[in-house]
């Protein structure tokens, strides 16, 4: 048996040797075009990795989009005329001087003031973080985005979230970026 498959094998093997040309007989030259080597396989990842890929890739949330995040956890804060604080309550501009200076910009506590601050925002164009201004600028919150603003209303109210609809809307007066990343 074993000398039947040493013969098979010799017989597979020959026949390839003598198209390949005897002992004096030259190889071909190497082709000059060089041969495309195919790029590794990418390593697999464990779905942890794949997580923290797909992390770093998503974009950073701006600036004004944290103003926002911040300014959310001051609402039920009770208005308080002049306040500027969580701890004594907060008036409109108070508010937004406050949820500001937290991301270091200093405001007047005037909503007149600021209403002249940074660059004007057209209202379809309004991002997160943006001042929108009411009532000949005498009331100030942030843009929240979707058509809402937080701020601090009015005597007898909390902070809170609003639709820029109703009164808002007749009533508004321009919005201000004073972010560059809003």
């Amino acid at each position: 048996m074993l000398v039947v498959a040493l013969a098979l094998a010799v017989s597979l093997v020959w026949p390839i040797k003598s198209r390949a040309g005897g002992p004096d007989q030259q190889p071909a030259p190497p082709d000059p075009t060089p041969v495309p080597v195919p790029s590794p396989l990418p390593l697999l990842r464990t779905p942890a990795a794949f997580r923290k890929q797909l992390r770093s890739k998503q974009e950073a949330p701006t600036l004004g989009s944290r103003m926002v995040t911040f300014a959310r956890h001051l609402v039920g804060v009770p208005y308080s005329w002049g306040g500027s604080s969580p701890r004594t309550g907060f008036d409109c501009s108070g508010f937004v001087r406050y949820v500001y200076g937290h991301f270091g910009i200093s405001l007047a506590h005037s909503s007149f003031s600021d209403f002249w601050r940074g660059r004007h925002v057209g209202r379809w164009a309004m991002k997160p973080g943006d001042l929108v201004f009411f009532d000949g600028a005498g009331h100030v919150g942030i843009y929240v985005g979707n058509g809402r603003f937080i701020h601090a209303p009015h005597t007898g109210t909390v902070v809170r979230i609003s639709t820029m609809a109703g009164w808002y809307a007749s009533r508004f007066d321009g919005a201000r970026r004073l972010v560059a990343n809003a």
